[in-house]
């Protein structure tokens, strides 16, 4: 059996690279070779209790065990497993042989005490960032690579090891891995990985344990091939307890979790992240022709998203990836050779189609399984019972969720979703609706990541129940919130996640914070999501009539506060004061229009009050210039001031007596911030003039002054408001243009219809507004038709000005 086995008999030490399909292979032939009494794996000793469930037919890899602290769950740690880690198939032959399978690492009692915040980040045999100068610190396979004469880890294992068969000598891998670690440990020693002695000693006094129960001889180990010659090393039981005494320890759980390619791609785990996880998959799991059948995989993933590749074009790549092979004196195409091969040949060296390939393929979106009767902490158990009932999913590829909140199914998933987000665990991410912008709809970025088993084991000190937990962290978080806005936008959180019983407290709270506060902008920047929520109450059957009073309150101390608050600001404050008056003007209009019996409030008191406020702000000379122009504004679109006085006042601003900055700073809050300025400029002429006029009038010497306000200003304009504008100016604003010789007027400002350019836009326009188009879209077509034709065409030129109109 070679050096695998000690001089003189003794257990045999298999050396492995973690997720290494080839090492799998080896150890799968080793292991029917051997027919050992027992197989001692590297890992954490509290989940020997685990380990009948590998067996499970509902069990499918990748998984990993989780261990956490029970009274810290965000204190944890993962051991993954592929179907071609070689740890999870010695686990599965043991199993399948009927023989005891033990872990023993150091246990996650003590490996989850960290002694430091870095080793805290880390995951159990995960190095911690190294310096530069310590390269064993990252994998000790690059030194074996480097001194190889390769300059890629991947390459050169695949070349000696993944690329190898089962036959001949199955002990050589091992034995040959054996001798190459024993000399980078005489030459590094533990290469920067203290802990690493402590974790061997506690393995070596479980081999020891091992030989006394089943024999020299009946005692095989998988462990990282790194371990192996401190595993071989003679020390005293003595010497190995010394390291493990004082060791500190918490109380913890574990169990079995699905996992991902994409975690497994990342560099965790064992310290062995592998940027390949499917193309090692296909290497295990493809009993010949690894390279044929890989290509031809590539190929039916091209062709479903509309590709053509043909089977000429996955010969063609097998001939180019075993030429590409043989030029680099590698013994057989790797994924490098048949990257190059499928960019060449089926993606016409394009890199975009490769990414697709690389993402679905050479990753991968697999999502492990465990079965049911696998431990978990009550909430998880509530939360996959709520998964199966509502067909919620979890998936490892992220898709796009679309709700219908007037559908019962749709709406308890729109509830556990937000539920979820309350209690911090991120399943699902909002995102904007590319259909109906109604209340009545959701939309939802889904993605299921590992990480999330441990955020449930967290939320589990909440409640047993997704519905419990979330409850009680709501109540909690109100009272522990920070300001006035966190309270609100909690109300409005636990109205989307339905929680009847933490309402009250949330309200509770709020009233008794908002009563408390005097600070207008605290009060402004609550006002919005108190207003939002109230939309609620129609799609989701929400009583929101506390929440709509103390809205209205918050309104009316805004009312009262705001005009004093915004007297002497400076800039930046304005700008800031400036969003909260938007904010606000927004939530006015909705308080009314959100619950049944409030839009008399709206119409006779709560707008007319804000109106008034609106008012006090255009012509109070204290207000800065930003917000003055903004009440001007606002009171213009609600058409509580005519077209006229906006005029007046904009005339009034733009004086030689105002201030050049103050003025550009009106102009500003006028007509910036990407709420239509532009277009208004462009359709009232006599307001663009007063601006024109001012801006010429600016004195040289304070013009770089105001340049800075007006370019922000502008520049926010769509690029044909700044086009149109820029005509306008051109010509002068309030002449029309005379049309030149040849009827060539100023395109898109002639006096009378250009036929030909609104023609153009018909079929466009047919499109949008889903008219019948068997007719031809262009008039000359029906222009040569027969005389009994052209009643027809002109009923279609009539039928086309109505549609330039409303295009208009």
């Amino acid at each position: 059996m070679g050096e695998v086995r000690a001089r003189g008999g003794g257990p045999l030490l298999l050396g492995v690279r973690h997720h290494g399909p080839g090492s799998a292979r080896a150890v799968r032939a080793v292991l029917d070779v051997a027919r050992p009494r027992v197989v001692l794996i590297e890992g954490p000793p509290e989940a020997d209790g685990l380990i009948p469930l590998a067996a499970d037919e509902d069990m499918r890899p990748p998984v990993a065990l989780l261990a956490h602290a029970v009274d810290e769950p965000g204190r944890s740690s993962f051991w993954p497993f592929a179907e071609f880690s070689p740890e999870w198939v010695a686990l599965r032959w043991a199993l399948a042989h009927g023989v005891p399978a033990r872990f023993i690492d150091l246990p996650a009692a003590h490996s989850l005490v960290r002694g430091s915040e870095e080793d805290a980040d880390a995951e159990p045999g995960e190095p911690t960032s190294p310096p530069e100068e310590e390269p064993l610190r990252g994998d000790p396979l690059a030194a074996l690579a480097e001194a190889a004469g390769y300059d890629d880890a991947e390459r050169w294992w695949e070349d000696v090891v993944e690329h190898r068969g089962t036959g001949g000598d199955v002990f050589a891998p091992f034995t040959v891995l054996e001798e190459a670690m024993g000399a980078l440990r005489e030459a590094y020693g533990t290469g920067g990985r203290d802990r690493d002695l402590v974790r061997e000693a506690y393995m070596r006094l479980q081999l020891r344990a091992a030989q006394k129960e089943f024999g020299d001889d009946g005692v095989v180990v998988v462990c990282g091939a790194w371990h192996v010659p401190a595993l071989r090393q003679k020390r005293t039981v003595a010497a190995d307890r010394a390291l493990l005494k004082g060791l500190p320890k918490v109380r913890t759980d574990m169990t079995w979790v699905p996992w991902t390619n994409r975690r497994l791609a990342r560099a965790g785990g064992y310290g062995a992240g592998i940027d390949s996880p499917g193309w090692y998959g296909h290497l295990f799991g493809a009993p010949d022709r690894p390279v044929e059948r890989w290509l031809t995989k590539v190929a039916g993933l091209l062709r479903e998203e509309d590709r053509i590749v043909s089977s000429a074009h996955v010969i063609e790549a097998v001939r180019l990836a075993e030429t590409l092979a043989v030029m680099r004196g590698r013994p057989l195409p790797g994924l490098t050779e048949t990257t190059d091969a499928v960019r060449a040949v089926m993606c016409d060296g394009s890199d975009v189609p490769l990414s697709l390939v690389r993402d679905r393929l050479v990753v991968g979106d697999v999502l492990g399984e465990v079965p049911e009767s696998a431990p978990a902490v009550p909430l998880q158990r509530d939360l996959t019972r709520l998964q199966r009932r509502l067909r919620l999913k979890p998936e490892a590829l992220e898709r796009e969720l679309e709700l219908d909140l007037r559908k019962e199914n749709d709406a308890e998933r729109s509830r556990l979703l937000h539920r979820l987000r309350l209690l911090g665990v991120a399943w699902g991410e909002p995102t904007t609706s590319r259909g109906s912008t109604g209340t009545f709809r959701e939309t939802w970025r889904l993605r299921w990541e590992p990480e999330l088993s441990v955020r449930v084991a967290e939320a589990g000190v909440w409640g047993t129940t997704v519905l419990a937990a979330t409850t009680a962290k709501a109540e909690a978080d109100a009272v522990t919130a920070g300001s006035l806005a966190d309270i609100t936008g909690l109300a409005e959180r636990c109205l989307l996640a339905e929680l009847p019983d933490a309402l009250p407290v949330v309200m509770r709270v709020l009233a008794d914070r908002a009563a408390l506060d005097a600070d207008v902008g605290h009060l402004a920047q609550a006002l919005p999501a108190l207003v939002r929520s109230l939309r609620y109450g129609d799609v989701r059957a929400t009583d929101t009539r506390a929440l709509a009073e103390v809205a209205a309150g918050l309104a009316e101390r805004v009312f009262v506060g705001l005009p004093p608050a915004c007297a002497a600001l400076d800039a930046e404050a304005a700008q800031e004061t400036r969003r909260h008056v938007d904010a606000v003007h927004g939530a006015v209009g909705l308080l009314g229009d959100t619950v049944p019996g409030q839009q008399a409030a709206r119409d006779d008191g709560l707008r007319p009050r804000w109106h008034s406020v609106l008012h006090v702000l255009s012509v109070r000379d204290t207000v800065p210039g930003v917000l003055r122009g903004r009440a001007v504004r606002l009171l213009l679109d609600d058409g509580a001031l005519a077209q006229d006085e906006a005029a007046r006042l904009m005339g009034l601003v733009l004086s030689p007596g105002t201030a050049p900055a103050d003025a550009a700073a009106w102009i500003e809050g006028f007509v910036g911030g990407g709420s239509g300025g532009g277009m208004l400029l462009v359709h009232d002429e006599r307001l663009l003039g007063l601006v024109d006029a001012w801006l010429t009038g600016v004195p040289g010497d304070a013009f770089t002054d105001v340049l800075p306000l007006l370019r922000r200003t502008f520049s926010a304009y769509e690029p044909g408001v700044r086009r149109t504008l820029g005509e306008l100016v051109r010509r002068g604003p309030g002449r029309r243009p005379s049309a030149p010789a040849g009827g060539a007027g100023i395109p898109g400002f002639a006096d009378e219809l250009d036929i030909d350019r609104a023609d153009a836009v018909l079929p466009v326009l047919r499109l949008l507004l889903g008219l019948d188009d068997d007719r031809d879209s262009t008039r000359g077509d029906h222009a040569d038709g027969e005389n009994a034709d052209r009643e027809n065409a002109e009923q279609e030129r009539t039928d086309d000005n109505d549609l330039v109109g409303v295009g208009r």
